[in-house]
C-alpha cells in the first residue's frame, strides 16, 4: 500500500540535502556516458585502429548491457540491500571509466564498456527509488523535477562536454572525468546512504534469461537495421525472429509461473503501464531530436560541433522551466492535464521544425527547443509522479526500471526509424531534384559548355550537385519532424488512460496530520 502519511518519508535521512547531491552526481555521471561517447567515435576509430562499422561497438556494447541489466535492479537490490547495490554500481561504473581510458585496443575498450553499462544500469532505478524514499509523499512532485533534471538535461550536455573535450585534450577525457565525480558520490553515498529492508526473493532464471534474449535481440536489430537495409538481411531477419518468439514465450511465462521475474502487480497498474507506453513516446522524440539535429546543424547550416551543442543546450533550460512549473502545478491541478498538454507542446515544437528554411538563422532553433524542453520537462515530472502514485513502495525500484527501460527502449526505436526515414527520403528527395536539373535549366552550364571550361566548369556542377545534396537532405529532415510530431500528438489521448490522483485525499491526510 502507498504510505498512507504525506509528511512521512519512507526512509527518514539525516541529511537530505546532501544525499539528494549525491544521488544526482551519480545520476548524471551515468546518462552522460549515454551520449558523451558519440561525437569521440572518429577520434577512437583513429586512435584504436577501428574500422567505422566496429567503432560503433563502443556504443552498442553500452546500450546493450545496460538494458539487458535494468530489469533486474529491483531483485538484486532486494537480495543484497539498495545501499550495497548503488555503493558497488558507482564502485563498478567509476573503475570501469578508468580502464576505458586506458584502453589499447578496441576490444579492451568494448569489454570495458560492458561492464561500464552493467553498473551504470542499476544507477538510474536507485536513484529514481531513493528520491522517492527519502522524501514525503508531499513532496514526490519536486523530488521527480529534481531527478528529472538530470535525466533530461545530461543527454543535452554529453555531446557539448564531449566535442569540447575531444577536440582540447583527446577522446580518453570523456571516460576520465567520470573519475572524480565519481569517487565524490561514492564518499557521500557511503556517508549519507540508508538501506531498504532485505528480501530473500527468488530468482527467476527462466524468465531473466527470456527477457534479456528479447532486449539483445530487439536493440541489436534496431542499432543494425539501417546499416544492413533491415528485412532485407538475414541478420535482422533473425535477431526479429529471437525478439518476438522471446516476448511471446516471456508473456506466456509471466501469466503462468508461480514466482515470475517481474510481480504481476506490476503490470496490473493501470498508471504503471500507460507511463511506460508515455515513457517510450518520451525516449523516441526527445532522443530522436538529440540524435537529428547535431548533424544537421553541421551538416546544412555549417555549424562547428561545440556551436551546436552549445545552440542545442537552451533546450535544457526550456526542460528546467517545465519540470519546475510541472512539479508545481501538480499539486493544484489534474497531473494528467499537465502531461497532455506537455505532449502537446512536445508536438508543436516538432511541428515548428517542419518550417525550418536554407536559409533560417539560429532563433527558430532556440525557439522550438525551448518550447520541446518545456513539454518534455513537464511531461516527464508529471508522469513519474502519476506512475508511482498508485504502486506500492515495495515495488519501485522494479517499477523503476521499466519506466528507465521504456524510455532507452523508446529513444533505440526513434532514432533507428528516423534515421533510417532520413536515409531513404534522402535520395528519394535527391532523385525528384536532379531529375528537375535539366540542361534547359542549365542552359549556360551546357555538357559543351563545361567541357569548354575546364575545371571551372566541373567546380561549377560541383556546387549545384552539393545545392541538390543540401535541399534533398532537407527536405528529409522536415518529413521526419512531420511524422515526429503527428505520432506525438496521436498519443496524447493515452494520457488519460491513466487513474486521476487522488489529489484530496492527500490533503485531508495533511490537515489531520497537522492537527496532530
Amino acid at each position: 500500500m502507498i504510505n498512507p502519511d504525506p509528511n512521512k518519508a519512507a526512509l527518514p535521512v539525516d541529511n537530505r540535502i546532501l544525499l539528494t547531491v549525491a544521488v544526482m552526481l551519480g545520476n548524471i555521471m551515468q546518462i552522460l556516458d549515454s551520449t558523451i561517447a558519440n561525437v569521440a567515435l572518429p577520434h577512437m576509430q583513429s586512435g584504436l585502429g577501428a574500422t567505422l562499422d566496429t567503432v560503433t561497438w563502443v556504443l552498442t556494447s553500452y546500450i546493450l548491457a545496460t538494458a539487458i541489466a535494468i530489469p533486474i535492479t529491483g531483485w538484486i537490490a532486494d537480495r543484497i540491500g539498495s545501499r550495497k547495490l548503488f555503493l558497488l554500481s558507482i564502485a563498478g561504473f567509476t573503475l570501469s571509466s578508468l580502464l576505458c581510458a586506458t584502453a589499447t585496443s578496441l576490444e579492451l575498450l568494448v569489454f570495458f564498456r560492458v561492464v561500464q553499462g552493467l553498473s551504470g544500469a542499476f544507477i538510474m532505478p536507485l536513484s529514481q527509488t531513493v528520491m522517492l524514499d527519502i522524501n514525503p509523499p508531499k513532496n514526490h512532485p519536486q523530488a521527480m523535477a529534481i531527478w528529472g533534471m538530470g535525466i533530461m538535461i545530461a543527454p543535452i550536455m554529453g555531446p557539448i562536454i564531449g566535442g569540447y573535450l575531444t577536440e582540447n585534450f583527446s577522446w580518453e577525457w570523456i571516460f576520465l572525468i567520470n573519475v572524480p565525480i565519481g569517487i565524490v558520490a561514492f564518499v557521500m553515498l557511503w556517508t549519507l546512504l540508508p538501506s531498504r529492508p532485505v528480501s530473500r526473493r527468488k530468482f527467476d532464471l527462466f524468465g531473466f534469461v527470456l527477457f534479456a534474449i528479447f532486449i539483445a535481440a530487439f536493440q541489436l536489430m534496431l542499432d543494425r537495421g539501417n546499416s544492413e537495409d533491415w528485412f532485407e538481411s538475414w541478420e535482422i531477419i533473425i535477431e526479429f525472429g529471437l525478439a518476438a518468439g522471446a516476448l511471446w514465450m516471456f508473456a506466456i511465462h509471466m501469466a503462468t509461473a508461480k514466482n515470475p521475474f517481474l510481480s504481476r502487480e506490476l503490470f496490473s497498474n493501470r498508471n504503471l503501464v500507460t507511463a511506460m507506453l508515455l515513457m517510450v513516446i518520451a525516449g523516441v522524440a526527445m532522443f530522436s531530436t538529440m540524435a537529428l539535429l547535431p548533424p544537421m546543424l553541421q551538416n546544412i547550416y555549417h555549424y562547428t560541433p561545440i556551436d551546436a551543442g552549445i545552440l542545442l543546450a537552451p533546450r535544457g533550460i526550456g526542460v528546467f522551466l517545465g519540470m519546475a512549473i510541472g512539479s508545481r502545478l501538480a499539486t493544484v491541478i489534474d497531473a494528467r492535464i499537465i502531461v497532455a498538454a506537455g505532449m502537446a507542446l512536445a508536438s508543436y515544437s516538432a511541428w515548428m521544425m517542419t518550417g525550418w528554411s536554407l536559409e533560417m538563422d539560429r532563433w527558430p532553433v532556440i525557439t522550438s527547443g525551448v518550447i520541446q524542453g518545456l513539454g518534455m520537462g513537464a511531461l516527464f515530472v508529471t508522469m513519474n509522479i502519476l506512475a508511482f502514485s498508485t504502486l506500492s513502495p515495495a515495488l519501485r525500484t522494479d517499477g523503476a526500471s521499466l519506466l528507465n527501460l521504456a524510455r532507452t527502449i523508446g529513444a533505440s526505436v526513434g532514432i533507428a526509424v528516423f534515421v533510417g526515414l532520413l536515409g531513404r527520403n534522402w535520395q528519394t528527395s535527391h532523385a525528384d531534384l536532379a531529375a528537375n536539373v535539366t540542361e534547359a535549366r542549365l542552359s549556360p552550364l551546357s555538357p559543351t559548355s563545361i567541357r569548354r571550361l575546364g575545371q571551372y566548369g566541373e567546380q561549377a556542377m560541383t556546387v549545384i550537385d552539393g545545392e541538390v545534396n543540401r535541399q534533398a537532405l532537407m527536405i528529409a529532415y522536415l518529413g521526419d519532424f512531420w511524422l515526429m510530431s503527428v505520432v506525438t500528438a496521436l498519443c496524447v489521448p493515452l494520457v488519460f488512460l491513466m487513474k486521476k490522483p487522488q489529489r484530496m485525499k492527500l490533503h485531508s491526510a495533511e490537515a489531520a496530520s497537522a492537527a496532530h
